[in-house]
């Protein structure tokens, strides 16, 4: 009893680790608060493109619009995260994503919005998340260092996780009661949680890189060094095969629950939640793991496809979501895995370039992803939208496991 008595403990300190750091401890508040916005907001923005067009590749553009920027500019936003302190930059991008989103429920509040206008407020915020995405990402590294860098990322994940639990419950009881336009309103409000914690963070402790210099061909030397790495290359090109199909769960779900349970805003939101449910469950787990490496990778991606694979068959809107919860299980194993080895396998002056190619396969990819999976879901059904992609998962895990099986040069 003793020995299982300081096991869980061990268990619970290796789980929190990162919360330890004041810093670290204090961007996760802010977080917790407006990452729940952004759910709120994702599930309104979703019904709000489907009542306004009733078309799920209309869907499927609003959702891609947000990520065109990222796709083309992507990189270059790395090479700012290299330049500028980390801190700044998400001062500036986490105010205008606030101000993007009290725009946008001003719009649908005032019976003034049209399809057009979704469409320019998803491109702006694309345009902020170039510089927001790798910036966030390797700020964890200045709040953590490398000791505890999965650690963190992995309870960041839980905590996206738990937001897709309680943002779209929250969103479905106020579309239900007050309409579309709070649930934007109380995302941008948000933001101010994120903006107080970030001045609150003590720049003193922060584990500093020097920045790089500006100079010409630092996006060129960029991508050198990402497809000449012999592991970069093979995570990056696994994560884009996944965040092109796999990850487009902002258009196969709201597709699923419309299209083929006849459901409404709380069906998508019970499978947003139930996928929510399985990851904030499996970063609890994974958070204590220790490691990053390429094979745990593989085994992670084909886990995630056959999961995914597994939900798209599912024959009741109940049993969906119970195979949802494993999908959340596998996603946030993959997800966390391959940040983690990208951060440790990169040096400290390039991480935010690398970490800007992170961005783009996950979210960029969602350009072309975005609109396929809705045309495809249109044409083939609602399940074989999710279902492509559980096999590019599949897919990505056999591209690894043949980059593994290469020779690789002394």
């Amino acid at each position: 009893m003793r020995n299982i008595n300081a096991y869980l403990k061990q268990l619970n300190q290796d789980t929190f680790t990162s919360l330890r750091v004041r810093n670290y401890r204090l961007y996760y508040l802010g977080q917790i608060i407006s990452t729940s916005g952004t759910f709120m907001q994702s599930v309104a923005q979703a019904w709000l493109v489907l009542n306004l067009t009733h078309s799920g590749t209309a869907l499927g553009i609003a959702a891609a619009l947000q990520y065109v920027p990222i796709l083309f500019f992507g990189p270059y936003g790395g090479v700012i995260a290299d330049r500028v302190s980390r801190r700044k930059i998400l001062f500036f991008t986490q105010s205008a994503a606030g101000i993007l989103a009290l725009t946008l429920g001003l719009l649908v509040l005032s019976n003034l919005v049209q399809v057009w206008m979704v469409y320019i407020l998803a491109f702006s915020l694309g345009v902020v998340n170039v510089f927001d995405n790798p910036t966030r990402q390797t700020f964890y590294m200045e709040l953590v260092g490398p000791e505890n860098i999965r650690n963190a990322v992995t309870l960041y994940s839980t905590l996206v996780n738990l937001a897709r639990i309680i943002g779209p419950a929250i969103a479905a009881g106020v579309i239900a009661v007050l309409g579309l336009a709070p649930c934007f309103i109380i995302n941008g409000v948000s933001y101010i949680a994120v903006i107080i914690m970030l001045a609150m963070i003590r720049p003193g402790e922060l584990i500093l890189t020097p920045p790089a210099l500006a100079a010409k061909g630092q996006l060129r030397e960029g991508f050198a060094y990402v497809f000449t790495s012999p592991v970069l290359a093979p995570v990056l090109l696994m994560m884009a095969i996944i965040g092109t199909l796999t990850f487009e769960f902002q258009v196969s779900l709201p597709l699923i629950a419309q299209s083929t349970f006849n459901g409404d805003a709380g069906s998508y939101a019970f499978l947003t939640a139930s996928m929510g449910v399985g990851a904030a469950v499996g970063g609890l787990f994974f958070a204590s793991r220790k490691g990053s490496a390429l094979p745990k990778l593989v085994s992670a991606a084909f886990l995630f496809g056959a999961a995914v694979t597994a939900a798209s068959f599912m024959p009741s809107l109940l049993l969906t979501g119970l195979a949802l919860v494993f999908v959340g299980i596998c996603s946030i194993n993959f997800s966390s895995l391959g940040n983690s080895t990208l951060q440790l396998s990169s040096s400290p002056q390039m991480r935010g370039r690398v970490m800007s190619f992170w961005s783009v396969a996950f979210l960029g990819s969602t350009t072309i992803g975005g609109p396929l999976v809705g045309w495809f879901a249109g044409a083939a059904g609602a399940r074989w939208g999710l279902a492509l992609g559980g096999f590019a998962a599949l897919l990505a895990s056999a591209v690894g496991a043949y980059t593994l099986r290469r020779p690789r040069p002394r």
